[in-house]
């Protein structure tokens, strides 16, 4: 159904239902139909790490900027540090939103269209993106600005605590349409296949973010030191910046996906929608789990509160350095599964997941055996140092774990299916949130059996995700 009043005729609902003609004989629509064939015939795992290595390369140094930004914090106190571990789990949730949730549904969708040859539709839906992210990216400024100090205060923030997460948390919030005008329109480029854009304006937003964040943090000649809003109106910056770059390459022409003004059209945020909004439901849950340990880490005290928040902030950046080789994986399913491959689509799904579980499963094996190599680039207080070390050795070996799965959930997310990753969220945050909140409140446990419960969580979450695979209705009978 059609939100525009104007009629399509026949031979226009023809082209949009029906197996469309090829793409028109231009250089762009020319360069993405040899691109699909490769997604179509290639083998998987070169295939699968081509696609996914500019991604990931930039991520990475995408990742160095938060990392960096931490360490800029670091020189501001505990309480700086502190007021940043209980926004961080917030901005992670509309990062994880943009780029995994909402953002996977229009990958998803672009993956689709395109793996069927329907290329119109394939530039409307960025466009439909677009109009999401203006909506959601404004829930987000309001919502944090009006409910952040009762929040934060609820994740155990006091005092200079809660005043430097609240004035951090408004100036990065300010800019949350940018940040998922970004996301989103990246997402619609990585589901047509064409990597290489997304990379570069990460890439080169990062190299400007590193100076720029610690000459607003603490000043630069005439320039007055703004402290831990620095931070935050550093990123906002980036994202404005990133933003106007992409919508005038994608509005150029000279973007395998066109973007331009079209009639809002219910079954193309449908098909959003119908992936994008149970996996942002995923992600919110993600995110809850964390916030929930986050409150309870916070029970201990300032000191536990700091390290909780420097220990399982490299959880976090597990998933941006396995995001590249998810959305390889969501394209190259998604791309097969619309032109009938469901064999070879849970093939790539098998070959990417076990691939993500090496990736991060050799970094958490380096941390757990040295927590001070993360630990110290962020405080030297001894306190926080050995709860940190003691999240640290527990969890960290658990991530091979969480790369299986979290790499199998977007996996299925091209193929359209979304509940075993839905289950496994929900079975995470009743281990993690709960057990945990048994293990603190109840039995009276510290941190090591607060990251007890959040290791096992992370198996019991792999478990579930991998019961998409035996299934031949998800990959024969996916929604295409």
């Amino acid at each position: 159904m059609d939100v525009s009043t104007e009629p399509r005729t026949a031979a226009q609902s023809a082209a949009s239902e029906a197996t469309p003609c090829p793409p028109p004989p231009d250089a762009q629509r020319t360069k993405a139909a040899a691109a699909r064939a490769a997604l179509l015939t290639g083998p998987v795992l070169p295939t699968l790490i081509r696609l996914a290595l500019p991604t990931m390369t930039v991520l990475v140094a995408q990742t160095a900027v938060n990392v960096a930004e931490a360490y800029y914090v670091g020189f501001l106190g505990t309480d700086a540090l502190a007021g940043v571990a209980m926004v961080f789990p917030i901005f992670m949730l509309m990062t994880m939103m943009s780029n995994g949730g909402i953002g996977s549904g229009v990958s998803s969708a672009v993956a689709r269209a395109v793996g069927a040859g329907r290329n119109a539709d394939a530039d409307a839906i960025a466009f439909h993106a677009i109009v999401l992210a203006v909506i959601v990216g404004g829930l987000f400024t309001v919502t944090t600005a009006l409910f952040g100090p009762a929040l934060y205060h609820a994740l155990g923030g006091r005092a200079g605590a809660l005043e430097a997460a609240l004035r951090y948390s408004n100036y990065l919030f300010a800019g949350a349409i940018a940040v998922w005008i970004v996301n989103l329109q990246a997402a619609a480029l990585r589901g047509a296949g064409n990597v290489r854009v997304p990379a570069l304006v990460t890439l080169v937003g990062a190299l400007v973010m590193i100076p720029a964040s610690p000459i607003l943090i603490f000043g630069l000649g005439p320039l007055p030191g703004l402290g831990i809003a620095g931070a935050g109106i550093a990123f906002g910056l980036y994202y404005c910046g990133a933003m106007l770059v992409l919508l005038r390459y994608m509005a150029s022409g000279r973007s395998s996906l066109h973007v331009r003004v079209t009639p809002l059209q219910l079954r193309l945020f449908a098909d959003i929608l119908g992936v994008g909004l149970p996996t942002a439901l995923n992600a919110v849950l993600v995110n809850l789990t964390v916030i929930l340990v986050t409150a309870l880490a916070g029970r201990f005290g300032t000191s536990e509160l700091a390290a909780y928040g420097i220990a399982s902030r490299l959880d976090y950046i597990m998933i941006p350095i396995l995001f590249g080789l998810c959305t390889a994986a969501l394209t190259m399913v998604g791309i097969n599964v619309g032109a009938g491959q469901g064999g070879r689509a849970r093939r790539i799904a098998w070959v990417s997941a076990l691939t993500g579980a090496v990736l991060v499963g050799a970094i958490g094996l380096v941390v757990a055996l040295h927590p001070p190599l993360w630990l110290t680039l962020f405080s030297q207080d001894p306190d926080v140092l050995r709860d940190g070390a003691i999240y640290l050795r527990t969890v960290a070996p658990a991530y091979a774990a969480l790369g299986f799965g979290f790499v199998l959930s977007f996996a299925g997310q091209g193929a359209g299916h979304v509940l075993w990753p839905f289950v496994g969220s929900v079975l995470r945050i009743l281990i993690a949130a709960g057990g945990g909140a048994i293990a603190v409140v109840t039995l009276g446990g510290g941190m090591a059996s607060l990251a007890a419960t959040v290791a096992v969580s992370l198996v019991a979450y792999a478990l579930v995700c991998s019961l998409v695979l035996p299934s031949d209705r998800i990959w024969l009978s996916a929604r295409r």
